[in-house]
């Protein structure tokens, strides 16, 4: 591999003189997903609704949308996809009622298709029955098995994590708390190639690891994790058939840690702020790499690139200019090119896109 796989290229924001419309109340996003067809299809929560953008071909430039897909009451979103890439959106719901206390339930609607129709959102319910523990029940996050099967996990108000999930005929088993404690946000489930599920849950003083030993069995505790997550930004990738590297921000100020189970945490600098990370595989120079996205303390959007595994190496950051509200998303296009999307500072939704040539060069940032 080159030793310069990440190269500056002359950017300029386009989204400040675009006539694209700034959006209103950004409550979450963007997710930016690839659908079957090879399409990508971008979403942001907005106040009672999830906006979508869908390319109109693959890898082109032009986008349909925003398509408006009703979400009342929903004020968390997260949205997950699995490698049947149906699109699963998953939302808390709050719901006023007349003594002054709310009812909170978990949502979740699917997408089968690329720009087709959300279906109708259905409760998850709550894990408790108790009003007081049950509006105390934070966002969901989730993760889709190789078959199909989506888990969903929500922070509780004492700490704990609670996993409500299908089963192999997509049934949806009741809810059950995982053998976690101390937790301060939202867990990061993820599923691995082999059918496998895995739960990362931030605490004050290191992160949990949870993991199934066989495919629909029971999450057990495995390694705790030497780094303390900063609440929100831990995500995990595939990077070898069945092995989950894990990215978060050091809440002590290092910079992006990443680890593998059983292994010790590998500090990789990148100076983020503090938001969620975005990572990705795709090919630079010929080369399997690892791509990440984040929003750094500068307020624009940073990436980073090193060889799959080869974090030790150590990774080339570099800084795009786009400043953004929120945390950028990324997605591999119909071409396999590195596609980055993020709601800029001045409320319009713009993506940023690979190019040819040595390294990881991107395109203009083109508004939505």
């Amino acid at each position: 591999m080159r030793s310069a796989p990440l190269r500056e290229s002359k950017q300029r924001n386009e989204s400040a003189t675009a006539d694209a419309a700034p959006l209103a109340d950004v409550h979450g996003g963007p997710w930016l997903l690839t659908g079957h067809d090879g399409r990508l299809t971008a979403y942001v929560h907005t106040e009672g609704a999830v906006l979508r953008w869908t390319e109109t071909a693959p890898g082109g430039r032009r986008w349909d949308g925003p398509d408006v897909l009703p979400a009342k009451g929903i004020t968390e979103l997260t949205v997950v996809q699995g490698q049947n890439r149906y699109v699963h959106l998953l939302g808390r719901r709050v719901r006023p009622r007349a003594d002054g206390w709310s009812n909170v339930d978990i949502m979740y609607a699917t997408q089968y298709q690329t720009g087709r129709p959300l279906t109708q959102w259905r409760s998850l319910g709550n894990p408790f029955k108790e009003i007081a523990q049950a509006v105390e029940v934070g966002v969901p996050a989730g993760a889709v098995t190789s078959d199909g099967a989506l888990y969903v996990c929500v922070p509780t108000g004492p700490g704990g994590v609670a996993l409500r999930r299908e089963d192999k005929r997509g049934q949806w088993q009741p809810w059950s708390q995982l053998q976690a404690a101390g937790g301060t946000d939202a867990p990061a489930p993820a599923a691995t190639s082999s059918g496998l599920v895995e739960v990362l849950v931030p605490t004050r003083t290191a992160a949990l690891h949870l993991q199934q030993t066989e495919p629909g069995g029971a999450l057990v505790r495995g390694y705790d994790v030497g780094a303390i997550p900063l609440p929100g930004s831990a995500t995990a990738l595939e990077t070898a058939p069945g092995r989950l590297t894990y990215y978060l921000t050091d809440a002590r100020g290092t910079g992006v840690v990443a680890f593998r189970a059983g292994n010790w945490p590998v500090p990789l600098g990148g100076n983020p702020g503090d938001g969620r990370i975005a990572a990705l595989r795709t090919t630079v120079d010929g080369y399997d790499c690892t791509v990440l996205a984040l929003r750094g303390v500068d307020g624009t959007v940073n990436l980073g690139v090193c060889p799959t595994e080869g974090e030790q190496g150590g990774v080339w950051w570099t800084g795009t200019g786009m400043r953004c509200a929120g945390d950028p998303a990324l997605a591999v296009d119909g071409y396999g090119r590195a596609v980055v999307a993020a709601v800029g500072s001045d409320g319009r939704l713009a993506v940023a896109r690979q190019q040819d040539g040595q390294g990881l060069a991107l395109s203009d940032w083109r508004p939505m």
